[in-house]
């Protein structure tokens, strides 16, 4: 006899052994028991949650030989037919297989003729969002109207895909993604039924790689107990079947990171190297572990049995905001790893971010961070993981090598165009002097082409009755009859006082003082203050130092 995987052989065949949907089998359980089970059901939900396994049991209910009933009896040849998957009556489909319309039309042109054994023909249409628009069209009149003996199931896992008149022909259920600590309950379980001795933290590994799938965490203790080869099943070599081996290494690279641990950080990532991880599921890891941490510091009695101790640690250590900065960076590194020359490449990179990126404290100083609570534990533990790491160094410089030069103060950023002169005289009713018209455009709210014409002009005189403006030659495309009128309206709405306003469009290369000149002016010195700032930081030069790290030009953005 062939072998028959965990996954199918402890398929729940009852309501009653469905683990995790109770809202779904109540309402199907009630629907059953007053008849009044809706001819059209959709399943939703990720993969391996139960929507095909449901649909079984519910073409079992309505056709089991002892009547309809949310308890079917398992033991009549009906029941029996449809636990083997031989039932006449139950029709499964995979639609992503037969996609087009004449294969819909084929299935229609058979529902007219009655049961051939039981009280239901059950058509279950698993992955229905594959189906062509012409099949959904075909499939509509039916399900709004099928015959008596007809039931419905759609399943899906892209409900989205649907057209909204197939979802409004059904009664939709939503079938949730299972949390990892019933998927390890119900793997220990079925280890215990097995007779395979099992790790819990083993156990809780293959949960969480399931990834809320009840049928993926089966798959993996079949997997696992293959590996194992009748040994008993530990975390360490379930972390290496999965490919997530380092977990421990990648507390002590975020130990390393928080403690400035230049040595430390690149012997951590020698090892991680050595085994040759799975680096895109490392990086999600790492984001799990930083979620774990930022709870933590948040709710302390929020720690779960599975989590690591070395969390609860990390959380007192590393300061809030680090760990919101560090989660950013794992989750883009994540998201851009495909574009990194190599995936060991794309990670070791997040690590070093995670390492340089420090908030700058808001009274100067030399970015020291400060931890979350008063720490009562050493960095030992945390970097024990590690064979080859460097022994952790002195709080201060908290790196070895060079020691980065004294942070030089950083230059003032000069005063940005202010609006409160121009302000204060256009509510005394006077036009700003010539020099000040850039500010005035900016309290004149106005929008669209006239802004962009105002913005463009200088003003060259004014007085109580006309405000000259000129305007810059290679602008003279913006000059409008109609945009003057509304400069000059909304002029008078700003002062108070009818002014009329002249434009006169400037000799080529004549260089005007105009606000978007002036916003030119300005981009360009805070772009040269934030890269001066980034060149003379300490974790600039320690990078420099130790890596041969350059800034490279144009990857700067000032904060606005």
């Amino acid at each position: 006899m062939s072998y028959l995987t965990l996954a199918r052989r402890y398929r729940p065949r009852r309501f009653e052994d469905v683990r995790g949907q109770e809202p779904v089998v109540q309402a199907l359980s009630h629907a059953l028991e007053g008849d009044k089970l809706h001819p059209a059901l959709l399943l939703t939900g990720t993969r391996g949650v139960g929507k095909t396994t449901l649909g079984r049991i519910i073409a079992k209910c309505l056709n089991c030989e002892k009547g309809v009933s949310p308890h079917p009896c398992g033991e009549c040849s009906a029941c029996r037919e449809v636990d083997e998957g031989r039932f006449i009556d139950l029709i499964e489909i995979d639609a992503a297989s037969r996609t087009k319309v004449e294969d819909t039309r084929q299935l229609l042109d058979n529902v007219a003729y009655a049961p051939a054994r039981g009280r239901y023909k059950v058509y279950l249409i698993d992955e229905v969002h594959m189906l062509s628009t012409s099949s959904f069209n075909a499939l509509l009149k039916t399900l709004e109207e099928p015959p008596p003996h007809v039931k419905f199931i759609l399943a899906t896992t892209d409900p989205q895909k649907l057209p909204v008149t197939v979802l409004s022909r059904c009664l939709k259920f939503n079938l949730r993604r299972l949390p990892v600590t019933l998927i390890r309950d119900v793997l220990a379980e079925v280890a215990q039924r097995e007779q395979v001795d099992a790790d819990p933290t083993a156990l809780a590994v293959l949960a969480r790689a399931a990834d809320g799938s009840m049928r993926d965490g089966l798959s993996l203790l079949d997997q696992a107990i293959a590996y194992g080869s009748g040994a008993r099943l530990e975390r360490e070599a379930m972390e290496t079947m999965l490919g997530t081996t380092g977990r421990s290494g990648l507390l002590a690279l975020l130990a390393c990171a928080d403690a400035r641990d230049g040595k430390g950080l690149v012997a951590g990532l020698d090892e991680l190297t050595a085994i040759a991880p799975d680096y895109a599921a490392l990086l999600d890891m790492l984001a799990a572990d930083l979620q774990r941490i930022a709870v933590l510091q948040v709710l302390p009695e929020a720690a779960d049995d599975d989590d690591d101790p070395r969390l609860a640690e990390l959380a007192v250590k590393i300061a809030p905001e680090d760990v919101q900065i560090d989660y950013e960076i794992a989750v883009h590194a994540a998201r851009d790893l495909r574009w990194a020359p190599d995936p060991r490449i794309g990670f070791e990179m997040a690590v070093l971010r995670m390492y340089a990126f420090r908030p700058q404290p808001v009274g100067g100083g030399d970015g020291q961070r400060a931890p979350a609570a008063p720490v009562s534990a050493s960095d030992s533990a945390l970097a024990a993981p590690m064979k080859h790491a460097a022994p952790a160094q002195p709080a201060a410089p908290r790196m070895a090598g060079p020691q980065p030069p004294e942070q030089q103060p950083q230059p003032a950023l000069p005063p940005v165009r202010g609006l409160s002169a121009a302000n204060d005289q256009i509510a005394d009713g006077h036009i700003a002097p010539e020099g000040a018209w850039p500010d005035d455009v900016e309290v004149l709210r106005l929008a669209g082409l006239a802004r962009e014409l105002a913005r463009h002009c200088a003003c060259t005189a004014s007085d109580t009755s006309t405000v000259n403006l000129a305007l810059e030659a290679e602008c003279a495309h913006l000059l409008a009859e109609s945009r003057r009128a509304e400069i000059e309206q909304a002029l008078a709405a700003a002062t108070g006082v009818v002014r009329r306003v002249t434009i006169t469009t400037s000799a080529p290369g004549v260089a005007l003082a105009t606000a978007a000149r002036m916003d030119v002016r300005d981009a360009q010195v805070r772009q040269q203050t934030a890269e001066a700032a980034i060149e003379n930081s300490a974790a600039a030069q320690a990078l420099k130092d130790i890596f041969g790290a350059t800034l490279r030009a144009g990857s700067v953005r000032p904060v606005m």
